[in-house]
């Protein structure tokens, strides 16, 4: 059974960092395409970033917020994809989800909150 667990969330100040973690099982780590994405209240679901299974492209969604402030990574040996979140501001403010895609399949994990507020 496929399990994707996020950590890392929590409530901060703005200009705070956090990390964000999230740990596969059930399936083969490094063959995922990994992803974060991220729902803020009363939005769809978005995407925050993508790092395919060789670390080689990096995508981060459109708009300057993002580029520059969030940094996605993978470690395969510990089947675990990170998301550095620096300079917070409180339109980050979401849940944050981690995502798996084999390019048929895709998992979710259930979502760890950030919240960022003064």
């Amino acid at each position: 059974q496929v399990q994707l667990v996020e950590s890392g969330g929590g409530l901060v100040r703005p200009g705070d960092s956090l990390r964000l973690s999230c740990v596969a099982s059930g399936l083969t780590f490094s063959r995922h395409r990994m992803s974060w994405f991220r729902q803020a209240p009363g939005k769809d679901r978005e995407l925050v970033a993508t790092l395919d299974t060789f670390e080689l492209f990096r995508t981060y969604q459109d708009g300057d917020s993002e580029r520059g402030r969030f940094t996605i990574s993978r470690d395969n040996a510990k089947n675990t994809v990170y998301l550095q979140m620096d300079s917070l501001k409180p339109e980050d403010t979401a849940v944050y989800y981690c995502n798996a895609n084999s390019g048929k399949l895709d998992y979710w994990g259930q979502g760890t909150s950030v919240t960022v507020s003064s």
